[in-house]
């Protein structure tokens, strides 16, 4: 899988994203009963903040994912943890499948947004507070090298925050990515 990023038209986008955050597999992004224009409200207001960020994930130019980045230090968790230089918050929400889910989609995604954010030299580590309910994202953030610290309040829920480190991304990378079959290389290497 290859993705390619675009920044988010709060306006344009809006429809799209409404389409995506009320849907019920998206309750924990906590816009169920948001309008179109909520939505764009929400979204021109993290654009023009200056310290959060969104981007559309697309996937062969068709918007799959939703990203966003922000300074941890200009958010609510400024108070709930000593924030280091180099530290990015990060959110993502996933467009549900059009088709069929397609197995290891979604890792394909965060890997995607990490090895984006990891690849930035200003990086030194990728911050997330996901609700603590929400247990599949804590699963593929463990695949991914997150640690849990704890649970934090914030203002619209509970939840876990948790830190990625660059050497902790490559390292779950590589603990994750297909080992290769020395037979098959041996019958490759023969042809």
């Amino acid at each position: 899988m290859r993705f390619t990023f675009r920044c988010l038209d709060a306006e344009a986008d809006a429809p799209l994203l409404h389409s995506w955050v009320t849907q019920p597999y998206a309750s924990f992004w906590g816009m169920e009963s948001a309008s179109v224009a909520d939505v764009a409200a929400e979204y021109s207001a993290i654009q023009a903040s200056g310290h959060h960020h969104a981007l559309l994930g697309l996937d062969d130019g068709v918007p799959a994912f939703l990203t966003e980045e922000y300074l941890p230090g200009s958010s609510p968790l400024a108070s709930l943890y000593p924030v280091n230089p180099g530290d990015v918050g990060m959110h993502l929400l996933v467009a549900p499948p059009s088709s069929a889910p397609k197995p290891g989609y979604t890792a394909g995604v965060m890997d995607a947004v990490l090895s984006r954010l990891f690849d930035r030299p200003d990086v030194e580590r990728v911050v997330v507070e996901p609700d603590i309910r929400n247990t599949r994202i804590h699963a593929l953030n463990a695949r991914f090298g997150f640690r849990p610290a704890g649970t934090v309040a914030l203002p619209d829920k509970e939840a876990l925050l948790s830190f990625c480190t660059r050497t902790d991304f490559h390292a779950a990378r590589a603990a994750h990515s297909p080992k290769p079959d020395s037979e098959t290389n041996l019958q490759g290497a023969a042809l």
